[in-house]
């Protein structure tokens, strides 16, 4: 799953998985900012694995009026943002019921451990809600994906452990033994390949909310956002020029 890049959780024995999955997260205690969740989701709208916006297409029943931009290079609307200074153009669309479910889940693939706190703890839900409700075409549709996923889920949950159980209730065991099974897309038996697409486009979500925060890169050890020794700033005439003086 996603902590294949430290040590692989799928590798680590059940009494050493963190016990938060038997709680459902207290919403709303942390949540990701929203202009810092706009600012994600125009660097990942970047990388194709995730999406692609197609600034061409109307949305419908969304704000278009551009912000009162700080940022003369951009428009400030949602097609256009101006990162300086963002402003969100639409509602988050999840429910707190969906929330409570995803949440869950973004512990499923990366829970605390001795080097950070868990996905949600770090507000990975809120960050997923915010890429689902953008007006673009291909986060509509991951928010299809998503929704159809969480019923899944559930219906997994009530298959396997009971009529009425729900995939949050269930233990961390619980929640390995249903994921395992659709954490890998070659490996997924026939009829699941819907499950395992809907698994892997939340693993990216939850890796891209996660290894963006300040937490996430301490965790990576990521040291690209310090100046490093020796480093000269762009000279004033240039940041004028750019308009960043």
């Amino acid at each position: 799953m996603a902590k294949e890049s430290r040590n692989s959780d799928r590798d680590r024995r059940p009494e050493d998985i963190p016990q938060h999955g038997l709680e459902l997260p207290v919403l709303g205690s942390v949540s990701m900012d929203r202009r810092q969740a706009l600012k994600v989701i125009a660097i990942a709208a970047a990388t194709p694995a995730l999406v692609s916006c197609k600034p061409g297409e109307e949305a419908s029943g969304i704000l278009m009026t551009p912000a009162s931009a700080s940022n003369p290079k951009a428009r400030g609307d949602a097609w256009d943002p101006d990162l300086l200074t963002p402003t969100v153009l639409w509602e988050r669309s999840l429910t707190s019921d969906e929330l409570q479910s995803l949440a869950v889940l973004c512990d499923v693939i990366i829970p605390a451990d001795e080097r950070s706190q868990s996905a949600s703890q770090l507000g990975a839900h809120d960050f997923i809600d915010e890429w689902v409700s953008a007006p673009y075409e291909a986060n509509q549709s991951d928010k299809i994906i998503l929704r159809e996923g969480l019923v899944w889920l559930d219906s997994e949950a009530t298959r396997r452990f009971g009529e009425g159980t729900r995939f949050r209730q269930l233990t961390p065991d619980q929640h390995i033994a249903i994921c395992d099974e659709i954490c890998y897309l070659p490996n997924t038996d026939a009829g699941l390949e819907a499950a395992a697409l809907f698994f892997d486009k939340v693993r990216d979500l939850t890796s891209t909310a996660f290894w963006t925060t300040p937490e996430g890169m301490e965790d990576l050890q990521y040291v690209g956002n310090v100046p490093l020794p020796g480093w000269e700033p762009p000279p004033p005439e240039v940041l004028q020029h750019i308009g960043l003086d």
